[in-house]
């Protein structure tokens, strides 16, 4: 089902924050449960001080309410979230697809476990580039590096 009302406009930190760390955390929990809550936990520190404030972020809303994200680094998609209960109705497309318009390339890194956004990325006409076995952390988690021209 698409979900044809969806508004897409640049991150607010004032606004968004919080929200966007709370779509992140419960997307995170859901797709990565691997990596433990506790780390999670961790990591959501990040993504509130450094990661979303110093990357230029898209928000998806629908109905005026932030329901996920797109933060990119030049054209290296840094995360997409959608908050659990708005995934699989055209959300992330939507982003994917504003991000590469505006940037004609993108890559990423995805965690080979997170099989639902493996099938999500290859649906859309991703590549894989590379693999390694660790994450950006030193933890045994693969990570698969995809790239998308436009």
């Amino acid at each position: 089902m698409e979900n044809t009302n969806v508004v897409i406009r640049p991150f607010d930190a004032v606004t968004d924050l919080k929200k966007l760390s709370n779509i992140w955390f419960e997307a995170s929990m859901k797709a990565h449960p691997f990596i433990g809550e506790a780390r999670l936990t961790e990591q959501r520190r990040l993504i509130e001080a450094e990661y979303l404030p110093n990357a230029e972020t898209s928000v998806a809303c629908v109905d005026g309410e932030a329901v996920g994200f797109i933060s990119l680094l030049g054209s290296f998609i840094g995360g997409i979230f959608i908050a659990p209960d708005r995934q699989g109705f055209g959300i992330g497309r939507k982003l994917i697809a504003e991000a590469l318009a505006r940037k004609r390339e993108l890559s990423l890194e995805v965690y080979t476990e997170n099989e639902q956004a493996v099938r999500f990325y290859d649906m859309l006409g991703f590549h894989e580039v590379s693999r390694r076995d660790i994450d950006d952390f030193g933890f045994p988690f693969p990570n698969a590096t995809l790239s998308l021209k436009g």
